[in-house]
């Protein structure tokens, strides 16, 4: 069985999605759309040298799901048995299940991003990877923080598990980690405390957005980054991506449970490859298959 994967924010890249731009006519129309829709010409930033004007998150998250979304669009052959999306990339591979109309899609990511600016404005927080630590006593540590709020935010793969939260919180957090055993706890350059309770004044308009947009089945079931299994029914899907907002992305419980339900290919869909190193990591037996592109 095969499934098709979708990276979140960090894996964006000076340049992304140029080349289909001049390669496709169905995706430079999708990328026209977008930029009407989102109301600023993203192609611009997206194609331009500047890493510091796409790392904002307003801008950022819109410009993954579409260098995603659109790179789906234009596969010889998309028909996966399951799909899955790290964070933002959720919203990406629902888009590309057929859960959401593109248009859609990208109006919910401009409100989520959006929102999650001004979070990060309202509320500066951190996040820090913590690499060589078993999850129980990365948990345990975050558990007795006194500092500030800190939790695990990333369960990326067995021993890389991403803490955010109070930027003391995490930075005492990470001391703890190391004398605990971690080989590294290493700061990461975010805007903000991401899937923590930091990001709560953002649920109000994100739920009011997804509310009011239409979802449907998708064609295959979507392994959700709450609760690591699979689902298909739109009532849940929609609940999930709101609880997604200040709760960990299960990375590696979604994988681990793929792999039980038969996943044996994986496909990275989107910018960059960090999702297949950390598929690979969680189970070296999964087969990783190249992106196979028609331009049309």
């Amino acid at each position: 069985m095969k499934a098709y994967v979708f990276p979140g924010q960090g894996a964006q890249y000076p340049g992304m999605g140029k080349d289909l731009y001049a390669s496709s006519e169905k995706a430079r129309e999708m990328f026209e759309k977008a930029n009407d829709i989102l109301g600023f010409r993203i192609t611009d930033i997206m194609f331009g040298e500047s890493a510091e004007d796409l790392k904002q998150t307003r801008v950022t998250q819109p410009a993954i799901f579409l260098h995603s979304v659109i790179l789906a669009s234009c596969l010889e052959d998309f028909r996966p048995d399951m799909v899955a999306g790290h964070s933002l990339g959720e919203f990406s591979a629902l888009c590309a299940a057929g859960a959401i109309s593109f248009e859609d899609a990208l109006r919910l990511v401009q409100v989520r991003a959006q929102e999650m600016q001004k979070c990060c404005e309202a509320h500066p927080g951190s996040m820090a990877a913590v690499i060589g630590l078993d999850t129980a006593t990365v948990e345990a540590v975050c558990e007795r923080m006194s500092e500030g709020i800190v939790i695990p935010a990333n369960y990326n793969c067995d021993g890389q598990i991403v803490i955010s939260g109070e930027a003391e919180a995490v930075r005492v957090a990470c001391e703890a980690m190391k004398e605990a055993g971690a080989k590294r706890a290493l700061p990461l350059p975010v805007s903000g405390a991401f899937h923590s309770p930091l990001m709560e004044d953002a649920r109000a308009e994100l739920a009011k957005a997804i509310d009011a947009t239409p979802f449907a089945k998708p064609i295959c079931p979507i392994y959700q980054n709450v609760s690591a299994k699979a689902e298909s029914d739109p009532v849940v899907i929609k609940a999930n991506l709101l609880a997604q907002l200040t709760s960990p992305v299960r990375w590696t419980q979604s994988v681990k449970q793929m792999c039980a339900d038969g996943a044996t290919e994986f496909m990275e869909i989107g910018p960059g490859t960090v999702l297949q190193g950390l598929i690979k990591r969680i189970n070296p037996e999964a087969v990783i298959i190249e992106t196979d592109i028609i331009y049309n």
